[in-house]
């Protein structure tokens, strides 16, 4: 949308760190919602029709937009992930995946975290170019509690048994 390079989170991030993270009011996905649900489709087809608005910004305007589109989904991770860590009771978190990455989201999650005395752990952004962080989180906490799974698990995320955190593997 932007036509910036791939990856693009990587593009969005970079410029952001010279924009104004206030010069454009992007919405934030269920904002009011008390669910753990999210969805950035309203968040891109507002960023379409403020281009469509805006055609050809300069280099100053993309920053811009970059830093406030950037924030908009900081926020919204963040939100959404204090939320659910409260309302279960979780003291600590573990950011991880490429997401994990991005500088804004890091600095945020890292103050809003911290103001509600919850733990984050974030590994270094060299271990958070794919997933296997948090498989190899995911994969220590289920070994502390004894669980285990033979060869014959399936490799595919689509697969069923399942992991269901609280409930260990289950089928179906």
């Amino acid at each position: 949308v932007l036509g910036l390079e791939y990856p693009g989170g990587v593009a969005i991030d970079r410029l952001a760190k010279e924009g104004d993270r206030e010069a454009i009011q992007f919405p934030r996905p269920f904002r009011s919602s008390s669910s753990f649900d999210f969805s950035f489709s309203g968040l891109k087809t507002s960023l379409v029709y403020y281009l469509r608005k805006n055609p050809d910004p300069g280099e100053g305007q993309l920053k811009d937009i970059c830093a406030c589109y950037q924030e908009a989904i900081a926020e919204t991770l963040t939100e959404k992930t204090l939320l659910a860590a409260k309302e279960h009771g979780v003291r600590t978190v573990v950011m991880a995946g490429g997401v994990a990455c991005n500088s804004r989201l890091r600095t945020l999650a890292k103050e809003r975290f911290a103001e509600e005395g919850i733990t984050l752990l974030i590994p270094s952004p060299y271990y958070c170019t794919d997933n296997a962080a948090m498989i190899g989180a995911l994969g220590a906490a289920r070994l502390r509690r004894g669980e285990t799974s033979d060869l014959s698990i399936n490799p595919y995320s689509t697969s069923r048994p399942r992991y269901i955190r609280g409930k260990g593997m289950v089928s179906g």
